[in-house]
């Protein structure tokens, strides 16, 4: 679970420590030459716009695995650095702060439930 949000809108939670990500993705020379002349008469540019979103979908995914892995629920406050084009390739930083559901007793759980219910 991702959430770019600083705080979780329904659930209390505990936070984590900040995990972060770095994914390098490699552009195609071929490709690459080809860009850089649409460049010089302008117009989109959709093999890097293809490799900067499989850079970021990669990314988000290995935060969330991450996260996984070190016993998190998710991570909240996901934030980018710009994704930067570098010779060959592009580069992209994804951090936020892992977090835990926080568990709650019986009785903050029947609590909720009244005030939600009216005392029902």
């Amino acid at each position: 679970m991702l959430i770019a949000l600083d705080s979780h809108p329904s659930a209390e939670i505990e936070l984590g420590e900040l995990l972060t990500v770095v994914h390098v993705a490699a552009a195609n020379v071929v490709k690459d030459i080809r860009e850089n002349i649409r460049n010089l008469v302008g117009g989109r540019m959709p093999h890097y716009e293809r490799l900067i979103g499989g850079a970021v979908e990669a990314a988000l995914r290995e935060l969330d695995a991450k996260a996984l892995a070190a016993g998190y629920d998710g991570v909240i406050g996901v934030r980018f650095s710009h994704p930067v084009v570098v010779e060959g390739g592009v580069e992209v930083v994804v951090y936020g702060n892992g977090f835990r559901f926080r568990q709650r007793s019986g009785d903050e759980v029947r609590m909720q439930k009244n005030a939600v219910h009216g005392g029902e």
